[in-house]
């Protein structure tokens, strides 16, 4: 069987999101996949292919102002020749973000990813956790601390580098990875068999 190709498309201003990309490629990696990091205001033709023949697409950005960055955006808007086409049909997506607050209106911005990922044709993914830290016997290092439901959601501290990325928050992204390329096999397969 081949392995899956997930693709993570992603902007990080700070660097904070980034630490959360690398976490998803870890995870997706040591799940069976063949993970490319994709830095969506540098993507090269060469990159555009490779999103074109990916099982899985991932998406990741900040939370600026309530929803993804401009740089993503402008990636967005750069994807509807391939609306236009269908060229994404059927694969799969994800989400994940970084805002400095604990809620920071991510929920905006993982509906802003499937969103985008609807218009496409695309199957979403979500965290499938339940919210950790929302009991008095929870912690803050529980998997899905800030409890979100529709993709991966982070919290780093406005005057910490990306070294203040949360661990719970890297282990939840790594989940992620690990979930998308898991469902990623499961369709691929699927696809074989019929």
């Amino acid at each position: 069987m081949t392995a899956p190709v997930v693709s993570i498309a992603y902007h990080s201003g700070f660097g904070h999101t980034a630490v959360l990309a690398e976490a998803v490629r870890a995870g997706a990696a040591d799940a069976g996949a063949e993970v490319h990091l994709i830095k969506v205001d540098e993507i090269t033709d060469e990159q555009w292919e490779t999103l074109d023949r990916s099982d899985a697409i991932v998406f990741g950005s900040p939370t600026y102002m309530g929803t993804a960055s401009g740089a993503f955006h402008v990636f967005a808007e750069g994807t509807s020749g391939r609306w236009f086409t269908r060229a994404w049909q059927d694969k799969l997506a994800a989400g994940f973000t970084n805002s400095a607050s604990k809620s920071g209106d991510k929920l905006h911005t993982l509906q802003f990813f499937q969103t985008l990922a609807a218009q496409h044709g695309m199957t979403w993914v979500n965290l499938g956790l339940l919210p950790g830290w929302n009991s008095s016997t929870g912690s803050e290092n529980d998997l899905n601390r800030l409890g979100f439901f529709a993709g991966a959601a982070a919290q780093s501290n406005n005057d910490q580098g990306p070294e203040g990325v949360h661990k719970a928050d890297i282990a939840t992204a790594e989940h992620l990875g690990r979930r998308v390329t898991e469902t990623a096999l499961v369709f691929t397969r699927g696809r074989s068999a019929a």
